[in-house]
């Protein structure tokens, strides 16, 4: 079965980095393009990044653009966020997902708080 975990999450000062990771199962994963969403207490869920299936193309959220990376390795399965100079609106659960054939499969979340 498909599983996505992500790992990474954590408590940083405004202006540090973190990079979160995603460790995918149970799927071709490299025919699938990758995604990672956050969702800020008390609201949906936004879409952060993106990354094709092979990683020549990524889009991102304004509101994140410049300061987060999103990577695919497709040799270890594994889809990468990679947050820098944070600010406290980015604390959130963040969550990797995947859609195969019109199913939306999410994984369990990470939590990051930006806070001094």
């Amino acid at each position: 079965q498909v599983q996505l975990v992500e790992s990474g999450g954590g408590l940083v000062q405004p202006g540090g980095s973190l990079r979160l990771s995603c460790a995918a199962s149970g799927f071709t994963f490299s025919s699938y393009p990758m995604s990672w969403f956050r969702q800020l207490p008390g609201k949906e869920r936004e879409l952060v990044a993106s990354i094709s299936t092979v990683g020549g193309t990524t889009t991102y959220a304004d509101s994140v653009k410049g300061r987060f990376t999103i990577s695919r390795d497709n040799a270890k399965k594994s889809v990468r966020l990679q947050m820098n100079s944070l600010k406290p609106e980015d604390t959130a659960v963040y969550y990797c997902k995947t859609r195969i054939l019109g199913n939306h499969y999410w994984g369990q979340g990470t939590q990051v708080t930006v806070s001094s």
